[in-house]
């Protein structure tokens, strides 16, 4: 990619989590484009147009990016599409104030490359959860190509759907925000941003948001969210190897290949999973709902029609401990 250096370059931030002693980068490079703020107010045509500027923003490749995080200072390279990440161990919180990482552009040298700042949030305790995003926290039409396009470039983080109930439903199983919360999701990193809002904007409790490691843009828009899922499997396999001594709740849906990737965790990750809860999407039989619950004799499944059937099982289990 030829680079003016007149060009505006910029990192784009996405995580800066980790635990005691490790901590985990991620972000991505792009030519900065011009989008203002969305609005509940916008039309399906200003947000068809906020889509396109989104999916047509270049990203850089092979660029150099100097972390700096606790007075030292890291190089990495960005991927084909722009995203680089780095994971650093032997790191130990700060007492004094909030712990923050620096991303800054070396390379391509641009006048107008800006130093970006992000919070990071070190997580600890004993149980945690883990959540899908589409058809488990909003409403995306995941297994119909067609509506999932319109709601992907028709709508914006403050005229999408959750599903019925959900932010009462998270509320209750992070016990009101006490409980650390992961997002995994086979969404693109062009979409960060939008989840990161629909979040805020409906009072869902937010967490870390691991996204998918695929290019979209303007030739292949619609692929956005779809593909392969199983990158799912090791998204969360990263977060048990980085919080061992935690049980997590694993949520999901019927229609994205959760069931399968969860019973993956159960069996790789024995004592690991406390519960599950898979929200069901379409039509599912019994005969299926059956062989599910009977994987790797794991009897935790919960297949859920609503957000008020979750929030019994949750509350039924907070009062038998």
């Amino acid at each position: 990619m030829r680079i003016s250096k007149q060009d505006r370059i910029k990192v784009e931030p996405f995580l800066a989590f980790g635990n005691d002693t490790e901590v985990f980068f991620k972000g991505r490079v792009i030519k900065a484009y011009t989008q203002k703020r969305p609005s509940s107010r916008n039309n399906w045509l200003s947000n068809i147009i906020a889509a396109l500027k989104r999916y047509s923003g270049s990203s850089v490749p092979m660029a150099k990016v100097e972390i700096t995080f606790q007075e030292k200072s890291y190089t990495v390279s960005t991927d084909e599409d722009g995203v680089f990440e780095l994971q650093i161990g032997d790191s130990q919180p700060s007492t004094e104030q909030n712990e923050v990482v620096t991303f800054q552009v070396l390379e391509p040298a641009s006048k107008k490359s800006l130093v970006a700042y992000m919070e990071v949030t070190r997580y600890a305790g004993k149980l945690g959860v883990i959540s899908d995003i589409d058809d488990t926290v909003i409403i995306s039409h995941s297994s119909e190509i067609g509506k999932k396009f319109w709601l992907s470039i028709s709508k914006n983080a403050y005229t999408r759907r959750p599903l019925p109930g959900v932010s009462e439903f998270y509320k209750k199983i992070t016990n009101e925000n006490a409980l650390p919360i992961f997002y995994v999701s086979s969404s693109d990193w062009s979409l960060f941003d939008l989840i990161k809002d629909f979040l805020r904007y409906r009072h869902i409790p937010e967490g870390p948001i691991l996204l998918k490691d695929k290019h979209i843009n303007m030739k292949n828009i619609w692929k956005s969210g779809g593909g392969d899922h199983f990158h799912k499997l090791q998204k969360i396999e990263m977060l048990m190897e980085m919080y061992p001594e935690m049980l997590f709740y694993l949520i999901g849906d019927s229609g994205q290949h959760d069931p399968e990737i969860y019973a993956q965790v159960i069996q790789d990750y024995p004592g690991r999973v406390k519960d599950v809860f898979i929200r069901v999407v379409g039509k599912l039989d019994s005969a299926r709902k059956s062989e599910l619950k009977n994987l790797h004799e794991f009897d935790r499944f919960h297949f859920i029609e609503s957000s008020e059937e979750a929030i019994a099982i949750v509350e039924k289990e907070l009062m038998i401990q």
